[in-house]
């Protein structure tokens, strides 16, 4: 039986999008990076998709579960990042801060879905570094990130 998770996968892979490896970032076009890691015995998958001028980033907490989604931008003039709740609940903002994060770490716009539990404060900084560390693999970041100010 095929999950969600692998129906995403599918569709993903239907598309015939150009592999991650070796492919130089000034190159216009979409760009599909998904990922699967254990923590804990917790199951997160990652699905980063790379635009011409921003990213979108989906983090599934055990299933395919599409969860809050936040869009993330670095206003002018004073290169302050906001963020701004697209879909779901303000009480529930767990991906809000990788959101806001990202977007000073890689100067691009940012779009995240996340279904991490708002009670899961570790999880949520774990998930964020195994993120960033895959972002720092493909390209994605400024070599000095943005200051809030």
């Amino acid at each position: 039986m095929e999950t969600e998770y692998d129906q995403v996968l599918h569709s993903v892979a239907q598309v015939k999008i150009a592999d991650q490896t070796g492919v130089n970032q000034d190159e216009d076009g979409v760009k599909v990076s998904c990922f699967t890691e254990v923590l804990d015995d917790v199951t997160l998958h990652f699905q980063i998709i790379r635009l011409a001028k921003q990213i979108y980033v989906w983090i599934g907490y055990n299933s395919a579960k599409f969860g809050n989604l936040y869009a993330a931008a670095s206003t002018r003039p004073s290169n302050t990042v906001s963020v701004a709740t697209v879909l779901g609940g303000t009480s529930d903002n767990t991906g809000s801060g990788i959101a806001h994060r990202l977007v000073m770490k890689t100067g691009l716009n940012i779009i995240m879905a996340c279904n991490i539990p708002k009670n899961n404060p570790l999880l949520e900084a774990k998930a964020e570094k195994m993120l960033m560390r895959k972002l720092i693999d493909l390209g994605y970041t400024m070599p000095t990130p943005l200051r809030a100010t």
